[in-house]
């Protein structure tokens, strides 16, 4: 007999919107083997208003010694973790990076940098301009992302007006956690801003976080609603890989059946949006990881994250290739 909360988060598949509540009542009330159940449910919703499997890939531009303290993240200053840190790479290192993925058929190319942001144009974030320039003029079928902090209406205007296709700017968690679970140098508002110039200016965005900081299950509730809201056209999602180092060194890792749970009612509450599962494919959710996939996941992130190795282009491209067999188009 089919659980009674999956029963009625089956009226998605009719376009019907699931509320806060009942959400919550799914999180609350599905475990054991319903979970398949749940599990099946979201990977037919993803079939039907999010069909395909993506990827993208990224550049770490610049790393370490960066002056926020999350508390999950191997960059920041605040923490001793002996990541790689150097500047702003060259353009001539950035063009050489997104060839490499080019050439493995991805078409969606992310630059990425440590700090807080850039609230005025300074030098290197002309700089950074003149990089994406270079790299839109090059790869011209490329979509170019990114990820460089905080900004203001000014300097997000500027990133507009040279080939920034999307952005990402992850809530990670439920905003009203944000402070005791990420960090309080800065905001979860300034984070909200940033997004809203942003799209104003007619660049998409990649808003998404961190399952398994500590949060609650309400938790990942809420973040999810706050995502729908900020209404993304990406949402990555990952799970915490403790750092050595960080505040959250000894944190467990997310059992693999909360992780799915979190994944498959994140796809009930935005049906139709790309979610993307990003960190802790490989080294959270191991043997689970398929099963994770299927989940309403419709995207990764291949070839690498920012200071974790990840899986090959061509192992995910073969990965990707099995996981489509599910579709109710085969």
């Amino acid at each position: 007999m089919l659980n009674k909360h999956i029963e009625n988060a089956y009226k998605v598949l009719d376009g019907k919107k699931l509320s806060h509540e009942e959400a919550k009542a799914l999180m609350n009330g599905v475990r054991g083997s319903d979970l398949l159940d749940l599990v099946s449910l979201a990977n037919k919703v993803r079939d039907k208003y999010a069909p395909g499997i993506f990827s993208c890939s990224i550049l770490n531009a610049k790393s370490g010694v960066c002056s926020q303290n999350c508390r999950f993240c191997a960059q920041s200053a605040h923490h001793n973790t002996g990541v790689d840190t150097y500047g702003l790479v060259s353009k001539e290192e950035a063009l050489k990076a997104a060839q490499a993925v080019y050439d493995t058929g991805v078409r969606s190319f992310g630059y990425v940098t440590s700090g807080h942001g850039y609230r005025e144009p300074n030098e290197e974030f002309m700089y950074i301009l003149e990089t994406l320039d270079a790299l839109k003029e090059k790869f011209p079928d490329m979509k170019l992302c990114a990820s460089i902090g905080i900004l203001s209406k000014k300097t997000a205007k500027m990133l507009a007006e040279h080939h920034t296709g999307r952005y990402n700017m992850n809530l990670q968690t439920s905003p009203t956690k944000y402070a005791d679970l990420i960090a309080d140098t800065h905001t979860i508002e300034e984070k909200i801003q940033t997004i809203k110039w942003l799209q104003e200016f007619g660049v998409e965005i990649c808003c998404g976080g961190i399952f398994g900081l500590g949060e609650t299950a309400e938790d990942q509730v809420d973040m999810a609603f706050a995502i729908k809201e900020i209404d993304p056209e990406g949402v990555p999602l990952n799970l915490l890989l403790p750092i050595q180092g960080t505040p959250l060194e000894e944190m467990p890792t997310i059992e693999p059946a909360d992780a799915v749970k979190a994944f498959a009612i994140c796809r009930l509450i935005n049906p139709t949006k790309m979610i993307k599962f990003a960190a802790g494919r490989e080294t959270t959710m191991k043997d689970f990881q398929a099963l994770l996939m299927l989940s309403g996941i419709n995207a990764l992130m291949t070839g690498g994250y920012l200071t974790t190795r990840g899986r090959s282009v061509d192992e995910d491209k073969g990965f990707m290739k099995k996981l489509d067999k599910f579709s109710s188009r085969n």
